[in-house]
């Protein structure tokens, strides 16, 4: 097995680890700050290994991607992920939610991580395990 599928191999089962984590705890009433806190969390870490996972896999593939963004945008292009829009938004919501907490943006935001990104991140973790 090459060097570069055995990387993306071993960054999915990261990734798969925190995307299950999310996913368990997305199910759960969340009506605290804590528990915000926790999903944004979650969230944020599932997020950051879904584009290293997705830039492995397509380096692999023979595609060169260094940005979060052009690695999205490549997926989007390679039918890996549906929604190449939400996952723009996503990388934006990340941007500004590790530098500030606020009680009514950390609300919002989990709503739009239950509703919005999870389901993409869902999808891409359904397509990339049939690959792995």
């Amino acid at each position: 097995m090459e060097q570069k599928d055995i990387r993306w191999r071993q960054r999915f089962e990261n990734f798969e680890r925190s995307y299950k984590l999310l996913d368990k705890y997305a199910n759960k009433s969340i009506d605290n700050e804590l528990e915000r806190a926790g999903i944004i969390q979650f969230f944020e870490m599932t997020f950051e290994l879904s584009w290293k996972v997705l830039k492995d896999y397509l380096e692999n593939e023979g595609f060169i991607v260094k940005s979060p963004r052009q690695t999205f945008k490549q997926a989007f292009q390679n039918g890996l992920i549906d929604d190449g829009h939400v996952w723009m938004r996503a990388l934006e919501k990340r941007n500004l939610t590790v530098h500030t907490y606020d009680e009514d943006v950390a609300k919002e935001f989990v709503d739009e991580i239950l509703t919005s990104y999870l389901p993409e991140i869902s999808t891409l973790y359904d397509k990339l395990s049939e690959e792995y």
